[in-house]
């Protein structure tokens, strides 16, 4: 491959990173792009998990052995079977260079190729195992520290990677490492913009999303999908009689129980909605076996030392609603249902299809602006437009 043919290959590598939608989809284009721009057969890229004294392989891309898998589960090797990564690098920074890649082959070291460590049992006699003739390791730095490494393999009939496929490997790793600190960042900013600060729980935002990708879900599939929304009895008297730090103690607290709860049920999304309001997002479970988790929620809430349980509303596909064609009207029939629970201080969950005036309820006209609404007892103005309906 030429210059051009290499510059060009950079450029896509870099450009397939950058529109990957997910982490796991930015490791696979780093290692199809690397193993495609130095011609190899197979490529990986693996992670130096410090704290556990080990490389983790993240992808295997191109022509795999028996046993490697694209998105291996448990594929890790010891790192003081792979020294390079934790010593050899700091070595050379040590002296003022930077990382460089090197070559390892079954037949010895490269000719030509020098600044690496030359030789490896370890990769050499996984490459004999796995049929191939040579690799080309190139350490990945991610904020001045190791963090990784980008390995492309040819068979054991194709040439062997020279100082030149050593150089240009250097380069992409610098690419890819580009890539994964701007997926990195991408990741936190999506982390913070679906998670609520205070409890670590998801918030109304990523509800949202969820909830509108379950009900095309039961409208495709007839997918059982369920909404548990909460009421945190007692915030306000907390907060007024010993101050928001305790407050927000109780939020926390029952957070914790709703996340230890919600996992008794397959993929389920606990989130705070924001002030006192609290739910649960189910697709799949049955509408019964949300109903004893929700049930238990409100009888650990309710041994809590502080606040007043919890008012519990459940809305579920499973269940006698009529028909579902929105978000919206589940969040409707929950509501309504956790306001009957509230105002019954029922010790339960109150579920809407099986009590007869949440339908009602929910299906009243909602009030014009100005009024007070069914929730006054709340104690805090009406949601603005957009809120849950």
């Amino acid at each position: 491959m030429g210059v051009d043919g290499r510059l060009r290959a950079i450029v896509e590598l870099s450009q397939a990173m950058g529109a990957a939608p997910t982490a796991i989809e930015s490791w696979r284009a780093a290692a199809q792009g690397a193993l495609e721009a130095l011609g190899g057969s197979f490529g990986a890229l693996s992670v130096w998990e410090r704290e556990r004294g080990r490389l983790k392989v993240l992808v295997n891309a191109g022509a795999r052995a028996d046993g490697e898998e694209e998105f291996p589960e448990d594929e890790t090797y010891p790192v003081h079977q792979f020294p390079e990564i934790a010593e050899f690098l700091h070595e050379r920074w040590a002296g003022g260079g930077g990382p460089q890649a090197w070559v390892e082959t079954v037949a010895g070291p490269a000719p030509g190729v020098s600044g690496g460590p030359g030789y490896n049992h370890q990769r050499v006699a996984a490459l004999r195992r796995r049929g191939r003739g040579c690799c080309v390791v190139a350490p990945i730095v991610l904020h001045g520290r190791a963090w990784g490494e980008l390995y492309v393999a040819r068979p054991a009939e194709a040439p062997v990677f020279d100082a030149a496929d050593a150089d240009f490997a250097t380069v992409i790793a610098s690419v890819v490492a580009a890539g994964i600190a701007q997926t990195e960042r991408l990741e936190e900013v999506r982390r913070l913009a679906f998670t609520d600060p205070l409890t670590g729980l998801a918030n109304r935002r990523a509800v949202d999303v969820r909830l509108d990708e379950a009900i095309g879900r039961y409208r495709e599939e007839g997918a059982v999908v369920s909404l548990v929304v909460c009421d945190l009895n007692g915030l306000k008297k907390v907060n007024d009689t010993q101050g928001h730090a305790v407050g927000d103690r109780l939020l926390e607290r029952f957070a914790t129980l709703l996340s230890v709860c919600g996992a008794r049920l397959p993929g389920a999304l606990a989130a705070r909605l924001g002030g006192d309001e609290f739910c649960l997002l189910t697709v799949g479970p049955t509408s019964d076996e949300v109903l004893a988790v929700a049930a238990e929620l409100c009888e650990r809430a309710a041994g809590l030392d502080l606040g007043e349980g919890v008012a519990c509303g459940i809305a579920s596909t499973g269940d006698p609603i009529g028909e579902v064609r929105s978000a919206r009207r589940l969040f409707r029939l929950a509501d309504a249902a956790q306001y009957r629970a509230k105002a019954a201080r029922a010790g339960g969950p109150v579920v809407a299809g099986r009590d007869g005036a949440v339908l009602r309820l929910a299906d009243a006209p909602t009030p014009a602006r100005g009024e007070r609404d069914r929730r006054r007892f709340r104690d805090r103005p009406t949601p603005p437009a957009g809120g849950r309906g």
